[in-house]
């Protein structure tokens, strides 16, 4: 932890009261002038911060952001996220910020986060909207002792402790649209885009990236998408606090990838089967060269979709686009 983390650490845990800069100079072993450097860093990055030549320092108010020490703060995960967390007010991308962490050999649960993205993206190149402040927008590294075949599984346990995790905010029937969709009242409220690099025959590491519109109001959504997206402050009226539900989701998803470590996806496997409502529905689904209909049957071992076509064969689906019939 930063000399900068642990001064903030000081004035969160004194609940409001004052501190003396002689008082923090003293605990943190630095100069009473290091410590003035580190609340102005402070102040910069939107803590409200009194000061007082009798009384020293007190944290007003906390800022709506995803920074680091905020997420470390209260934070349950073991893996996830404890060593490097990279933070953006504005980048292209978290998951080309993740890809390139993880090729200069970034540790798994390396944690990618940021306010806004300006060239956000979901699977087939798609666009993903990220209005700033509004939203989750991150990606972690992960670095599963998987063969390659078995990589798209983590999109199935990602999306399955993404709507835990909403459940346990808003009592809502959120459900599952293979692959990578979160979805209310048909509605998109989430995105997973997972990208895996390989090595031979083995899976170097993955990147899970997650867009989630949480306080996104209307007006920030592009025209094209009002009809097809939503957000929690929309579906309530409420607004929540990004920084919870990030620290809840990274919990989520650290338990559900130590189930898949330790060759249990079948536990997944059913929980994404009861939360995705595709089971038994007609769809039809269309790929770059082909297009089926049919019933859906089940999700094999691999994440991958099983249809009853017309002729009562069953087809194996690997990738494409879904729509309900």
């Amino acid at each position: 932890m930063s000399t900068k983390d642990e001064l903030l650490k000081y004035l969160k845990h004194s609940d409001g009261a004052w501190i003396s800069g002689e008082t923090l100079a003293s605990a943190l072993t630095i100069s009473r002038t290091a410590i003035w450097k580190h609340i102005k860093a402070l102040q910069e990055e939107g803590y409200r911060i009194e000061s007082s030549t009798n009384r020293g320092y007190t944290l007003k108010a906390t800022p709506d952001r995803l920074l680091p020490a905020e997420i470390l703060d209260g934070l349950k995960t073991i893996r996830f996220a404890r060593k490097n967390i990279e933070y953006y007010r504005e980048t292209d991308s978290t998951n080309v910020r993740a890809r390139m962490l993880a090729h200069e050999g970034a540790p798994e649960g390396t944690l990618v986060v940021a306010e806004t993205q300006s060239q956000g993206r979901g699977r087939r190149g798609r666009t993903w909207f990220s209005p700033p402040g509004c939203g989750i927008y991150m990606s972690i590294i992960l670095r599963p002792l998987v063969q390659p075949h078995e990589a798209p599984q983590l999109t199935l346990l990602t999306a399955v402790a993404m709507v835990e995790t909403l459940l346990g905010f808003v009592d809502l029937p959120f459900t599952i649209k293979w692959p990578n969709d979160i979805l209310i009242h048909g509605k998109k409220i989430s995105g997973i885009l997972t990208e895996m690099a390989m090595e031979m025959d083995r899976v170097d590491y993955v990147v899970v990236g997650l867009g989630l519109n949480v306080n996104t109001p209307e007006e920030a959504m592009a025209e094209e998408i009002h009809e097809i997206a939503t957000s929690l402050k929309l579906l309530t009226g409420k607004t929540f606090s990004r920084l919870e539900i990030l620290q809840h989701f990274l919990k989520k998803l650290e338990d559900y990838y130590v189930l898949f470590q330790g060759r249990q996806f079948e536990v997944i496997r059913n929980r994404w089967k009861e939360l995705s409502g595709i089971i038994g529905r007609r769809v039809k689904i269309e790929n770059l060269d082909h297009a089926y209909e049919g019933e859906v049957v089940d999700i094999d071992q691999d994440g991958f979709l099983v249809l009853r076509l017309p002729s009562g064969a069953l087809q194996r689906i690997v990738a494409g686009d879904v729509l309900y019939q």
